[in-house]
């Protein structure tokens, strides 16, 4: 989720649905300045009893803290940013090399990483973080794990952080649909952000994006358990999406339709409905009201009030595809993981589509899927992953094309590491899950039933950062 957004009063009202697509319009940039901008969440808990940490601590309640967590960081240069009084993020500048760290709805810890050059740097980013989490961690009792869904905590045992966003979507999402709390307060993911170099490239890279995002999901599947038990699903937090908010999810398939571009995502968005609008430093809840209403001056108790493009900015964040557009692409189909996964992730999609050629073959792979095919496989994989059939394949099969794809374009890429490396040692993780036919869930339900004889304490001890 978004760090708190500004409140300018003085910013000028929007007039035109033509400005709306010209802020996407002006993501395009030159392949010069394309960069790779990596975010990734993990569930804290405490060490002790491996529960949820809440926000703050009650009047003589002792224990680790989200709180405390953000606190501690300051110490390596992040700077808090308060709402309501509350430390609720941690915002990056010159020292931490920019970022920033965000909390999601169930107090999710999530590094958005700055925009970088290269894979190398990107992972870099990801290490010096963890190690920074994990010193303060150490001294407060908490401990901090990779997975897609949270596989002990119940909804109830979930606290809610201080921020205003969450509480407007907590009331609405039930009015939509049955997991969308769920989604709030106990998935995590990791994505990446890429660039685009004009409405032509955003297009293919787009199409290329949604049409593989479910063989992604399938790779990087990591939430066997809920509830403290395996229930048949291999990437719960992609099954939870699957009945969330029809609305604001999904695989888009009017971006497969010819004339797509800057114009159309800007009439779907216009018409997602809205949340809220942030005014003089509150969250004001208008949900269900699209972004049309707002532009028409029809918001209920914002009557008149026209928004500016910080608003449409924000309620772009606020829309949930399997890849999402902003002045960059979203890749969103992956579940949270260990170290080498976060940083498989980006170099797997940085491979298929930051060399023209990678991008050209990763376009002919998935060209003639139809609508049909891609929800099939949006719908099936959360639970037969790379198994899943495909025509006269299979999801592995789909993969392995992929890989080789992606290895092929992070080569011709020669971003080297200083040691005659390129990035392609960044893609071993994905590799290793192609080569043994075995994701991540299906690694931890064969400990689980093995030599953890049914204690998922020690997935805990075993896979924490």
């Amino acid at each position: 989720m978004s760090a708190p957004p500004t409140s300018r009063a003085e910013a000028q009202p929007v007039e035109t649905r033509d400005e709306l697509v010209a802020y996407l319009a002006s993501g395009s940039k030159p392949q010069s300045d394309w960069r790779i901008g990596t975010e990734h969440e993990k569930f804290g808990y405490r060490t002790n009893d491996l529960s949820p940490m809440p926000y703050d601590n009650a009047p003589g309640e002792e224990g680790a803290t989200v709180k405390a967590m953000l606190e501690g960081m300051a110490r390596f240069g992040w700077e808090p940013a308060i709402e309501d009084g509350n430390v609720i993020a941690m915002m990056g500048n010159d020292q931490t090399g920019g970022g920033s760290i965000t909390l999601e709805p169930g107090g999710q810890f999530e590094l958005s990483g700055a925009p970088l050059e290269t894979l190398h740097q990107t992972c870099d980013e990801v290490h010096t973080h963890l190690a920074q989490v994990a010193t303060v961690a150490g001294e407060i009792g908490a401990g901090f794990i990779g997975l897609g869904f949270a596989p002990r905590r119940t909804l109830e045992q979930t606290p809610i952080m201080p921020k205003g966003r969450y509480a407007i979507m907590k009331r609405y999402m039930p009015t939509v649909g049955s997991r969308g709390l769920d989604m709030m307060f106990r998935t995590c993911t990791v994505q990446v952000n890429l660039d685009f170099s004009s409405e032509a490239d955003m297009v293919q890279k787009y199409r290329i994006a949604i049409a593989l995002q479910p063989i992604v999901t399938a790779l990087f599947a990591n939430s066997p358990f809920v509830e403290g038990k395996p229930n048949g699903i291999l990437s719960n937090r992609a099954a939870v999406w699957l009945d969330t908010d029809k609305d604001r999810t999904g695989m888009l398939p009017f971006v497969f339709e010819q004339g797509f571009g800057f114009e159309q995502y800007t009439d779907y968005a216009l018409d997602v409905p809205m949340y809220f609008v942030y005014r003089n430093g509150a969250y004001v809840d208008v949900a269900g009201h699209s972004f049309r209403d707002f532009m028409a001056g029809k918001l209920t108790g914002l009557e008149g009030e026209r928004p500016t493009l910080d608003d449409w900015e924000s309620h772009l964040t606020t829309i949930f595809p399997e890849a999402r557009l902003k002045r960059f692409i979203e890749m969103r189909g992956a579940d949270g993981g260990p170290w080498r996964r976060l940083c498989a992730l980006p170099a797997f999609w940085v491979g298929l589509l930051y060399d023209g050629a990678a991008q050209a073959a990763a376009w002919e792979l998935v060209k003639d899927w139809t609508v049909e095919e891609r929800e099939r496989l949006h719908q099936q994989v959360p639970i037969t992953v790379l198994k899943t059939p495909f025509r006269d394949r299979t999801v592995l099969d789909i993969a392995r094309d992929a890989l080789t794809i992606a290895q092929g374009g992070l080569k011709a890429r020669a971003r080297m590491d200083g040691f005659d490396g390129d990035e392609r040692g960044f893609l071993a993780a994905v590799e290793t899950t192609i080569d043994e036919a075995r994701t991540p869930a299906e690694e931890l339900l064969a400990h689980y039933e093995g030599k953890w004889n049914g204690n998922l304490d020690r997935l805990f001890a075993e896979y924490s950062y």
